[in-house]
């Protein structure tokens, strides 16, 4: 694709994530995308033809880029305590990147569970490779053997709720202060983290 047409198709992608954002999905109007992105309406449609086109590129590219660094933190050589604050980390800086995502991926799991499983074993991710990331640590008698099932949704949950409840959280807790808000967001990172080690850690 010609440079020129790679730099509308971006500027309409991070038009459109600033519009789903603040209007949700289904309130989102593909004129309100166009005047966002500086182009007509035409143009839009020329490049994406649909909202749900647009929805599926932009969960599409943030979703996969992000997938295959989870793997291979879980595969990888770090000790568990690393193992667990790089993933946590990781997840919270994707998400604070990309603060639309967890609407998308609720939305996509309602619409198409399908697609989202899909994506996730294309991504490389395989769960026979991961699941035994745990077991050095285990048999030295460090941690406490936990179903990787439960400490992936337990660290996933922890990380992503802050996100998904920003509106109260930074409305009710932080009286709208959005400096203090994204301040609590990179305590996550060593609160989570800390938190899930000291649940499986053989004291």
């Amino acid at each position: 694709m010609p440079e020129q047409e790679l730099s509308t198709e971006q500027t309409i992608l991070e038009a459109a994530k600033k519009v789903f954002l603040d209007k949700g999905f289904d309130g989102a109007r593909m004129q309100q995308i166009a005047e966002e992105a500086g182009i007509n309406k035409a143009l839009l449609h020329y490049y994406f033809r649909s909202k749900d086109n647009l929805f599926d590129a932009i969960f599409e590219n943030a979703f996969k880029e992000f997938l295959p660094n989870i793997g291979q933190i879980l595969r990888s050589d770090l000790p568990y305590e690393d193992k667990i604050r790089t993933f946590v980390e990781t997840y919270i800086d994707m998400l604070s990147q990309n603060p639309y995502l967890p609407i998308f991926i609720l939305r996509e799991i309602q619409r198409s569970p399908e697609k989202m499983i899909e994506m996730i074993k294309s991504s490389g991710i395989n769960p026979e490779l991961t699941a035994n990331f745990q077991q050095p640590d285990v048999e030295k008698g460090r941690i406490i053997p936990i179903p990787l099932p439960h400490l992936i949704i337990n660290m996933i949950g922890l990380c992503v709720f802050p996100f998904i409840g920003r509106p109260i959280i930074e409305g009710f807790l932080f009286n709208n202060d959005t400096e203090a808000y994204n301040k609590f967001l990179n305590d996550r990172k060593t609160q989570v983290a800390g938190f899930i080690i000291n649940a499986i850690r053989i004291k």
